[in-house]
């Protein structure tokens, strides 16, 4: 049996604000807008590439706005991606790596500043924030692993 995952539900506080930074800034394409009702709306957007998408909104979620910490976005290119979000306005840090090499830890503590020496698939990480302080993650992938 396959499970696939479809959508990722992200707490935000403003739901217009969100939309036109996912959209506009990010670059994702918008699925759906219903405002169904004063209390109740569903923004859907998903990333250039991806098959999961993410949904927020009014009355989706208990959890606080700006609580998701660790939401990754897989690109080939971490320099590439970096400058053009960069260029849209996202304020991107990184890169940078674990001091071990391996997947990174929250804070940032023990990161250390750069690529990859060997730009090691999964290796090198970039940061950023939505509005409401929800953390993104790139990760740089060339080479996916076996069986990915």
């Amino acid at each position: 049996m396959d499970l696939k995952l479809e959508v990722v539900i992200v707490p935000v506080s403003d739901v217009d604000r969100a939309k036109a930074f996912y959209t506009e800034k990010l670059g994702f394409r918008l699925d759906a807008d219903f405002p169904i009702a004063d209390d109740y709306r569903i923004v859907q957007v998903t990333p250039p590439g991806s098959e999961c998408s993410i949904i927020f909104g009014t009355g989706l979620t208990p959890t606080a706005p700006g609580t998701y910490l660790g939401l990754h976005l897989i690109v080939t290119d971490i320099v590439a991606a970096q400058a053009e979000l960069t260029e849209r306005g996202v304020a991107v840090s990184g890169p940078f790596r674990d001091v071990t090499g391996a997947f990174h830890r929250a804070g940032a503590a023990k990161r250390v500043p750069g690529l990859n020496p060997e730009r090691l698939s999964y290796g090198s990480f970039a940061s950023f924030e939505d509005p409401d302080g929800n953390q993104w993650f790139l990760q740089e992938v060339s080479q996916r692993a076996p069986g990915r």
